[in-house]
């Protein structure tokens, strides 16, 4: 009898490029987040990627339906238009950080594997506190997260990634749940995954 491919994990190399090339066709377009910004591509791209793959790594940001780190999923190629793209934040740039203790902010832009991606809320809090969470090993004083507008909660997400990053701001502390975090997400699927912590880490998680 002949074999379906699976949906999910496949750890078939010859389906992924490379965490040592960028190949522009198989990355997410840069969305409106980054729209004026100098955003990260060729050699600059891989490194902060190649860096993120081991920051998902150390807090768990795992894609649950693909089944592996989310750094990955930028290079799949059954998804060439998913993943995350970076960009250094500019001075007079749309709602650029307006704060003299911080001087370099990367901004990192996700776009899902479709517009009513069930993790899309979990796996960019997940991001960000990696990311935030780990400051000391990259060179950035604030990595700023948000969700391509092709997503349908994009909105809803957005804010509450902007109110995580304004307490982190104020705090230093990554672990904050935003307020009314149960309402985005409207299916069985996003609830028993905030209800796991897998992307977003558990009580006893050092984020």
């Amino acid at each position: 009898m002949p074999s379906f491919p699976s949906p999910f994990g496949n750890d078939d190399d010859s389906l992924f490029d490379s965490y040592d090339e960028f190949v522009p066709d198989h990355n997410p377009p840069a969305d409106e987040f980054l729209d004026g910004h100098d955003v990260l591509a060729g050699t600059d791209h891989v490194a902060f990627h190649r860096l993120t793959r081991e920051l998902f790594e150390e807090r768990k940001v795992y894609d649950m339906t693909f089944n592996y780190n989310l750094a990955r999923l930028n290079l799949d190629t059954r998804h060439k238009n998913a993943g995350y793209r970076y960009a250094v934040e500019v001075d007079n740039g749309t709602e650029a950080i307006d704060d003299d203790s911080i001087e370099r902010v990367l901004r990192a832009e996700f776009t899902p594997t479709t517009p009513f991606c069930p993790q899309t809320h979990t796996l960019t809090i997940g991001s960000f506190r990696a990311w935030n969470g780990l400051a000391d090993r990259h060179e950035y004083d604030l990595v700023r997260v948000r969700a391509a507008p092709m997503h349908h909660q994009s909105n809803a997400i957005n804010d509450q990634l902007a109110e995580l990053e304004r307490t982190f701001r104020r705090t230093g502390d990554v672990t904050v749940e935003p307020e009314d975090s149960a309402e985005v997400g409207s299916n069985p699927m996003e609830r028993a995954m905030e209800n796991e912590g897998a992307s977003r880490g558990s009580p006893d998680a050092p984020f």
